[in-house]
């Protein structure tokens, strides 16, 4: 395709763009809501439950990097078709699954098709937009975008779960793919390294090994115990594999992932902050969805529309925060959005058992700003740090700390609010058959089931006391997030570079 054709049409791809990212960012949240009725409808167990999640993130934070490396080699929009078709393939079958395991390998395969997808979309749009400026306002729509999926998809999930079967959650996947595909064939522009040399198959193969071992150590931490012998030994596996794909890419003549990458702080320092974003984005939507359906009384719809204000933060908070950064560089809009993000886990900490929802929308709106003040500068400073033909592992070391960030976030901090709730909950529950202490401690759900088949005079104070247990809880994960931020927002004030040592206006690579 002309360069000229490929500039006049930036925009135009830029929107198909969007829309293959959004079907990323919806499709874990659509599903959370819907994991009660998948338990009733195909008899899951929780542990089948939990796989029906992880396999879709095991697989997808696994090939990120093997992903982005394949798409700058042989053509980014090649990628990004793949990806689509095995995306939309995938999220059919799931929606015609009869059993869990059916289900479970349909998700796994649905992250494959995410890995390919997503470092896809921020390579194509590094390559479609070589004029700096406009560059950076193309990544803060395209930042703002990717969290706007996560935050509408319990509203989503909770409308299609009211108005049709559970199946829909997939089945809007496909509508989304079809939109993706249709664009991308005929309006995004194909690009890739043209001297690449041949893919990097070993270091692909420790990639592969490592981030899943990590990312499993993570999921199953919270539920066996940090200490679990399985879950030391995944840690120690993720270790050992990654610091062999290290010394590997680092002797190797032409690597994957040029480690020396992580040297130049407008690379590694944003990949920080990345990560501490959706560490505590991804544990913080989680419980608050817990809070309000829980100790608030609201079904998953109402939920969902109650933290969909977090969006309009980041519709307007992205192009904001990029217009300022093209003014002043990305330094200052990144500690800002970072404090701004402390500043709402402020708000959740005040948070008590009868507190209305006017805190919670003070502090979703707030971090839907701070997300965006921290996520669209960050995401332009590791991209705009890496030569353009690196745009695709680029885009996958962005998504890979993204995945491992969220992962964390809801392993570690859920940890946390778990201990907490079970200290509170020990003499509540004395006295109670062992099956039911065993239900009441186990989390703040299974109190209220117990407490509904109790007496009124004892299954009143009993969810009462499991409601401050959580709240308790609460409060802990988020002055813990609080502290996280701060320490994000000094290490960016002190190590992140306002600009790139030397602007270059990015050339378009191949285009064909």
């Amino acid at each position: 395709m002309d360069s000229a054709v490929i500039h006049r049409r930036r925009w135009a791809t830029l929107g198909v763009l969007c829309v293959s990212l959004l079907i990323i960012g919806l499709d874990n949240t659509v599903l959370n809501v819907a994991l009660a009725t998948l338990q009733r409808e195909l008899d899951a167990t929780a542990g089948e439950l939990q796989w029906i999640v992880d396999s879709y993130t095991l697989a997808f934070a696994g090939l990120l990097l093997l992903a982005g490396a394949w798409g700058d080699k042989y053509g980014r929009r090649k990628a990004l078709l793949i990806g689509l078709v095995v995306f939309g393939g995938s999220s059919l079958w799931a929606a015609l699954c009869e059993t869990p395991t059916q289900l479970i390998a349909a998700r796994a395969v649905m992250g494959v098709g995410a890995a390919l997808i997503m470092p896809s979309t921020l390579s194509i749009l590094t390559n479609s937009f070589t004029d700096q400026k406009e560059r950076k306002s193309a990544i803060g729509i395209w930042a703002g975008v990717s969290g706007i999926g996560i935050a509408a998809g319990p509203a989503l999930g909770g409308y299609l779960l009211d108005h049709f079967d559970w199946s829909s959650v997939f089945y809007i996947n496909v509508f989304v793919v079809v939109a993706g595909l249709a664009g991308t064939l005929f309006i995004v522009p194909e690009s890739r390294d043209a001297g690449a040399p041949r893919l990097d198959l070993v270091g692909g193969a420790l990639s592969v090994v490592g981030l899943v071992a990590l990312v499993w150590a993570i999921i199953e931490a919270p539920g066996a115990g940090w200490g679990a012998t399985k879950v030391v030994a995944g840690f120690g596996l993720a270790a050992v594999t990654l610091v062999a794909f290290a010394v590997w890419e680092l002797r190797h003549r032409h690597p994957m992932l040029d480690m020396r990458f992580f040297a130049n702080r407008r690379f590694s320092v944003p990949a920080v902050a990345v990560t501490l974003v959706f560490f505590v984005l991804m544990g913080s939507a989680f419980f608050l969805s817990i809070y309000l359906q829980t100790v608030m009384g609201y079904d998953a719809l109402e939920a969902g529309l109650r933290i969909m204000p977090i969006a309009a933060g980041l519709v307007f908070g992205a192009p904001l925060a990029m217009a300022i950064a093209q003014r002043i560089g990305e330094k200052i809009p990144v500690v800002f959005g970072l404090v701004l993000l402390a500043a709402s886990f402020v708000v959740i900490a005040g948070t008590e058992v009868h507190s209305g929802y006017g805190r919670v929308l003070t502090s979703v709106l707030i971090m839907g700003f701070g997300m965006s003040f921290a996520m669209a500068p960050a995401t332009e400073a590791v991209m705009g740090s890496l030569p353009i033909e690196k745009a695709g592992v680029g885009s996958a070391v962005n998504d890979a700390v993204r995945q491992i960030g969220g992962a964390l976030g809801v392993a570690v901090l859920g940890s946390i609010i778990n201990s907490v709730y079970r200290h509170k909950m020990v003499d509540a529950v004395a006295g109670l058959p062992a099956r039911a202490q065993d239900a009441a401690k186990d989390n703040v759900q299974g109190a209220m089931h117990v407490a509904a088949g109790l007496p009124p005079q004892a299954g009143g104070p009993l969810t009462g006391t499991a409601f401050d247990a959580f709240v308790n809880g609460l409060h802990v994960v988020a002055w813990v997030s609080v502290a996280l931020c701060v320490v994000g927002a000094v290490v960016a004030a002190v190590w992140l570079p306002a600009h790139a040592a030397v602007a270059e206006e990015p050339e378009l690579v191949e285009a064909v």
